[in-house]
């Protein structure tokens, strides 16, 4: 099987795999259709490879398009599980708009830029200023109810497996990612939660994410999932995350040579759950 990679920092570890700067698509459109798979290309990419040269990519095309920006991907789960979604406006940036939210929501609340990750552009609301502040720097109002809590879960799935699972811990903090100074916790990781992401990546699609949730008493939430998600607590827990890849890819893309017995998936499953 010939794999191609767009991102080699993200297939360090994968045998078998050419590198193309994605810049570099057009002068090297021969070595990409030769290939049988293409491996994390970049969003303006995406179109041209799936659509032009009916290309596989991995992440699927679902996982990249919903995962460009935090709109998308609200809506996408506000349509399928809209009860594991904190309330939430998205509105174009007006007056009138502006006026709605200050109405509808009491302070504090979560403001959110469209386009970002590892805890950027995500803000806690107090006042007027800081919702002014906020106003001034973005084309759209993406505002969500805001739920106290002092940790939250990510969930990381490749393919159609949670390869792994954990809390990120910043008590007194309103980030909670680990690039913002959380800590990792494995204990009791909650079944319920597990369950509810594998059943929201099948129905959408996504087979690379990591999931973030957080819980208002027993009912978890999603706030977003990043396709592009940190290493650093998966990386801490000895888990490879390109052999999880390539094991997907080979299920996924290469015919056995007989007939076999499909092997169930497992989900991850912590001891302490």
């Amino acid at each position: 099987m010939k794999l191609l990679t767009f991102n080699p920092f993200r297939t360090i570890g994968i045998p078998h795999v050419e590198f193309v700067k994605p810049t570099h698509m057009f002068q090297q459109i021969e070595l990409i259709k030769e290939a049988d798979v293409l491996l994390f290309p970049e969003h303006w990419q995406v179109n041209s490879l799936v659509y032009g040269l009916h290309k596989p990519i991995f992440p699927s095309i679902q996982t990249i398009h919903l995962g460009h920006n935090k709109i998308e991907m609200t809506r996408a789960l506000q349509m399928i599980v809209p009860e594991h979604v904190p309330y939430t406006e998205i509105v174009s940036n007006t007056p009138e708009h502006q006026q709605m939210i200050l109405d509808t929501f009491s302070f504090p609340f979560v403001a959110k830029e469209v386009k970002n990750s590892r805890g950027q552009g995500v803000f806690l609301i107090r006042n007027r200023a800081e919702f002014k502040a906020y106003a001034d720097r973005n084309d759209s109002l993406y505002i969500q109810m805001y739920i106290p809590t002092h940790q939250d879960l990510r969930v990381c799935v490749v393919g159609r497996e949670i390869v792994t699972a954990y809390w990120r811990v910043a008590e007194g903090n309103f980030l909670h990612n680990v690039a913002q100074g959380g800590t990792i916790s494995l204990d009791h990781i909650p079944a319920k939660a597990l369950d509810l992401v594998l059943q929201t990546a099948e129905k959408l699609q996504i087979d690379h994410a990591g999931f973030d949730l957080i819980f208002d008493g027993d009912t978890p939430y999603f706030l977003e999932f990043n396709v592009l998600f940190g290493n650093q607590g998966i990386i801490q827990q000895g888990i490879s995350v390109e052999q999880k890849i390539y094991q997907y890819i080979c299920n996924e893309y290469v015919r056995p040579p007989f007939p076999t017995t499909p092997s169930p998936t497992v989900p991850f499953r912590p001891v302490s759950a």
